[in-house]
């Protein structure tokens, strides 16, 4: 039995509008495309595309989505005003996302009006929408904090004058689940909505309270993206109504991480380490215990399989690691060791764990050379790389390596300087291997401008992945050590015996 009262759970996203209100965040009409197009290949049932009356971008991101023909329903944010529905309408929006401010604070501070005036400019701006062909959700602001009898009339009469859909905002995050369940079942006039913010943490809580008590629509925004502290994540929402409570939402999980990576790279805001099902240690293990329960039985440390959300396990190495994690781990780069030399190898991992350092798997093959009393010429040999960059210029490098002997000069030019020889040094090396960069990770050790600078690559090549490490002042020289030193290990003889 479905833990909802209705069958149907539709999902409202906003990252195009209340995600973008993120301080620093700002997206042109084809990044808002494309991430239209992905919200429109998940699932999502609604995309708030920003605001037509906020400038002429916005006004083209959603005639750009609407005419694309996506399978979702492009919304966009309106005031109470007939020049908002107006730009929405002649810029082809399928429905509008009427907000009008419902509390005496918002209603006296803000627009400096009384609850009548409020009263009559909504119900009349939804008569308008629905002249102009709208489906009009019509959103009381700052509800959580409004007098509940108020709000329940407005609704009710906004439907009697035309509206589709109604939305319950709490505003600035002051909901409590409790608070919740007890206001929604009041305002079932139409399909409700739920739309929280984070600023207490209760935003998905309260989401899914709502959702329990009537409410038949979420508004979620990709990562929890937000003004202040944002709002209910999607991912984290798709994910408890599926696993916790047995709610088919509809939304192609498999899909949930590369929408995440997509929105975090065009917002330029980084997803945090821990951030659950899309953050980088959601499902990493290091702790001995831990990882080797994972290898035994995934389920005794993970809440769900990885691949459900589009994701990999990983087993990453430390002080805290046992002899099976690390064991396994050298399977996979192709070690066979005995009892003795797992020991030597695991005593020497916990040594560096100890220095605060994060072992790669350059690291561990290192190690494991060094114990196996292993040999072996480098595929590669730095000759020297050169960059330049400015103001005025196009990041432009040089690499010249010793390739299996032979010397090779490339050169390339990129997004920056780090971008530019990066790209130089997998054109010196395509010869003998195509060799990706999958992931790249900066860091300070210390603070200051001479802080040493610790960068972590993932390359791949032919669907074998390793990472590496490279620590230096200068942020161009540790990604060519980092990138050089995966490159070395990747090239080795496939065939090779180790151990």
């Amino acid at each position: 039995m479905s833990a909802l009262l209705f069958d149907y759970l539709r999902f409202f996203d906003t990252t195009l509008r209340d995600g973008e209100q993120t301080p620093g965040v700002t997206l042109n009409p084809e990044q808002k495309f494309e991430i239209a197009c992905a919200l429109a290949d998940i699932g999502v049932h609604v995309v708030e595309a920003g605001s037509a009356a906020a400038s002429e971008g916005e006004i083209a991101a959603i005639r750009r989505i609407t005419e694309a023909g996506l399978d979702i329903e492009c919304c966009t944010y309106v005031r109470a005003l007939e020049h908002d529905i107006d730009l929405a309408a002649d810029a082809g929006a399928d429905s509008i996302h009427l907000v009008v401010p419902v509390s005496d604070l918002h209603i006296r501070e803000k627009l400096r009006k009384d609850r009548e005036q409020i009263r009559t400019m909504a119900l009349s701006a939804v008569e308008y929408a629905k002249d102009r062909g709208l489906i009009v959700e019509l959103s009381g602001e700052d509800a959580s904090r409004a007098d509940q009898e108020f709000l329940s009339s407005l609704f009710q009469e906004g439907v009697e004058h035309g509206a589709d859909r109604l939305c319950f905002c709490d505003t600035v995050g002051l909901l409590t689940p409790e608070r919740t369940a007890e206001v929604i079942p009041e305002l079932l006039f139409a399909p409700l909505s739920i739309h929280c913010h984070n600023d207490l943490g209760f935003a998905l809580a309260n989401t899914v309270t709502a959702l329990k008590a009537g409410a038949s629509c979420a508004h979620v925004t990709v990562n929890g993206l937000g003004e202040r502290a944002g709002n209910t994540p999607l991912e984290e929402l798709v994910m408890s109504m599926e696993v916790l409570y047995g709610v088919s939402t509809g939304i192609v999980t498999e899909q949930i991480y590369s929408l995440s990576t997509l929105v975090s790279r065009l917002t330029g805001i980084a997803l945090p380490a821990n951030k659950a099902i899309v953050g980088s240690m959601a499902f990493t293990h290091e702790s001995g215990i831990h990882a080797h329960g994972i290898m035994r039985n995934a389920k005794t440390y993970e809440p769900i399989a990885p691949e459900r959300v589009g994701r990999k396990r990983r087993i990453v190495l430390g002080k805290h690691s046992g002899s099976a994690s690390v064991q396994a781990s050298l399977q996979e780069l192709g070690y066979a060791v005995n009892a003795e030399q797992l020991a030597a190898i695991v005593k020497r991992i916990k040594a560096l764990g100890d220095e605060g350092k994060r072992i790669t798997d350059a690291d561990l093959m290192t190690i494991a050379d060094a114990v196996l009393q292993i040999e072996c010429a480098p595929v590669l040999n730095l000759r020297q790389f050169t960059v330049v960059s400015g103001n005025r210029s196009i990041p432009t490098a040089s690499v010249t390596m010793a390739v299996n002997g032979k010397e090779i000069t490339g050169a390339s030019t990129g997004n920056g300087p780090v971008d530019a020889v990066i790209r130089a040094l997998r054109d010196t090396v395509s010869a003998v291997g195509d060799i990706s960069l999958e992931d790249y990770h900066v860091s300070a050790i210390e603070g200051g401008t001479d802080a040493l600078v610790d960068v972590t690559v993932k390359l791949c090549k032919d669907g074998k992945f390793i990472t590496s490490r490279g620590a230096r002042t200068d942020i161009i020289t540790a990604s060519v050590e980092a990138v050089v030193a995966g490159m070395n290990h990747l090239l080795r003889e496939d065939d090779e015996k180790r151990g």
